[in-house]
């Protein structure tokens, strides 16, 4: 190999940037080969004495980002342990960061048995790990997350992780309690990660009493920065795969609705609050740990707010439009819906233009209720909640101009193409009633634009109008109702628009000929 001094690091710096730059991947082979040249003893001394060499110190984080990365990098990674100790420590905050994904990297690409993360925990790496969380910035911060959520993945990692030992200062619970106000954001958006681990991990987080810190937060009415910060991160946390049913066991259904109904609380508190609500009823399983009179008070505040912003074009009211429209997207939820004054709101919103955004929310939100996005066996509710949808349809166009739902309908289909998208896919789950079946097909005006390829130019438009197609006809076809010419003739309209599909604009393309003069 070629001497190589560190007094003068230019070869390494010219070979390092080149190894970093390389625009494709970095194969094992060509590690081997750069660390033939490069040990990393020396890479690393020279990480640690870089000196006022320019752009050594980044140059060679981004090139032992790229070494670690692969199998062979990760495998030499035991052998520098102290190395990465000593990283945890720095100073540099992008040599932090390096040692953060290095212990990622490790975890993630090294041996597959426990073996990785004993080692990482034999050096005591953990504790390091910890202090990066909540005293370094935000990328050294979010690096740390990324490698506790990996030690989590393996059982000897929990048990570091959630040590029963309530004096231990490691203890994410202590640790929150001792931190700056951002450190303990940074501790919960911890926990939040460690949530879509496993079941595992959710349910020992759960046990170990980890989301009163949550609560805590939210009860702190002194920042309100703070308390954004934390419906932002159970919001997150709603949407992992394990967080909805633990976050619908305890008290935040109460937190959250008591934040929703405290006028004093600004806007933005409330709306936030109220997509989580949105989130955590949009599954079925969330309906079965809950109980349905706690539901119905959930519902009864949504409904007082919504009519204390009746009239006024808020963000706020949208909000909670589409969060009923995640809580009826369930055939239970929907039901409810249609047990309270919730569903009146909704319809007047949809179809009376008490503003676009709001009569955007409504039909989208809608949509969701009566079906468009549940499968065929689920789209029709309890005989009460239907015999409900139908009256307010009818009772909405009786005091309109419109005076039958068919020309309601109709009305909302020639608006703009956002609220015709939604439109569509209102009645793409209406029309699995043989009543709305039958208004939607006693206007050919109607018939013309579902089947009409060129109104939408947008992908959604047109997957959306191709839907409503394919739910119209397949509910005709199972009707017996195609005895009548003026059906069957709808019938073979929507049977040519399916053929053709969402993004066929003609029947039939031919090749058109090209006649141009000669050049002379």
């Amino acid at each position: 190999m070629e001497e190589f001094s560190l007094d003068d690091p230019t070869q390494l710096l010219e070979a390092a940037s080149d190894f970093a730059s390389y625009p494709g991947f970095q194969n094992d082979e060509a590690v081997k080969k750069f660390l033939d040249k490069f040990p990393l003893p020396v890479i690393i001394s020279a990480l640690q004495c870089k000196g006022d060499v320019p752009s050594l110190e980044t140059t060679l984080v981004a090139c032992l980002e790229r070494v670690f990365n692969t199998k062979y990098g990760a495998s030499l990674i035991p052998q520098f342990m102290s190395f990465v100790q000593v990283g945890l420590q720095a100073e540099s905050q992008i040599v932090r960061r390096l040692a953060c994904k290095t212990v990622s990297c490790f975890l993630e690409n090294g041996s597959s048995d426990s073996v990785s993360a004993a080692l990482v925990i034999d050096h005591d790496i953990y504790p390091l790990l910890l202090d990066c969380l909540v005293n370094s910035d935000e990328l050294v911060a979010k690096a740390s997350t990324d490698a506790i959520k990996s030690l989590a993945k393996y059982p000897e990692g929990m048990e570091v992780i959630f040590d029963a030992n309530k004096d231990e200062a490691t203890r994410i619970g202590n640790l929150a309690s001792r931190c700056s106000s951002l450190g303990r954001i940074r501790v919960l958006s911890l926990i939040v990660k460690l949530f879509s681990v496993s079941t595992t991990v959710a349910s020992t987080i759960y046990n170990s009493n980890l989301l009163s810190l949550f609560e805590a937060e939210i009860l702190n009415a002194n920042d309100m920065l703070a308390t954004l910060s934390v419906l932002e991160l159970l919001y997150e946390l709603s949407e992992s795969p394990h967080g909805t049913d633990f976050l619908a066991r305890g008290t935040f259904l109460q937190l959250l609705t008591s934040t929703i109904s405290n006028t004093s609380v600004e806007s933005i508190l409330r709306s936030r609050a109220i997509m989580i609500i949105g989130r955590l009823f949009s599954t079925e399983s969330t309906f079965a740990v809950v109980e349905e009179s706690s539901v119905k008070t959930v519902l009864n505040v949504l409904g007082e707010r919504m009519e204390s912003l009746k009239g006024h074009d808020t963000d706020e009211f949208e909000t909670a439009v589409e969060a009923l429209g995640q809580i009826g997207s369930s055939s239970y939820g929907a039901a409810l819906l249609f047990s309270t004054s919730l569903a009146r709101h909704l319809c007047n919103a949809a179809f009376e233009r008490q503003g676009r955004g709001k009569q955007l929310a409504a039909l989208h939100a809608l949509g969701n209720i009566v079906g468009e996005n549940r499968s065929d066996d689920r789209k029709l509710l309890n005989d009460n909640a239907e015999e409900s949808l139908r009256f307010l349809i009818y009772e909405i166009a009786a005091r309109s101009s419109k005076l039958t739902p068919s020309v309601l309908f109709l009305s909302i289909l020639q608006q703009d193409p956002e609220i015709r998208l939604a439109a569509y896919r209102l009645i793409t789950g209406l029309v699995a009633r043989p009543w709305c079946l039958m208004e939607i097909c006693s206007k050919q005006e109607m018939i013309r634009i579902v089947t009409d390829p060129h109104n939408d130019s947008t992908k959604n438009g047109m997957e959306a109008r191709y839907n409503c197609c394919v739910a119209i006809s397949k509910a005709l076809s199972s009707s017996n109702k195609l005895s009548d010419p003026s059906l069957a003739d709808i019938a073979e309209k929507l049977h040519e628009a399916v053929r053709r599909g969402p993004y066929l604009a003609r029947a039939r393309m031919e090749a058109q000929p090209s006649v141009l003069t000669a050049e002379r």
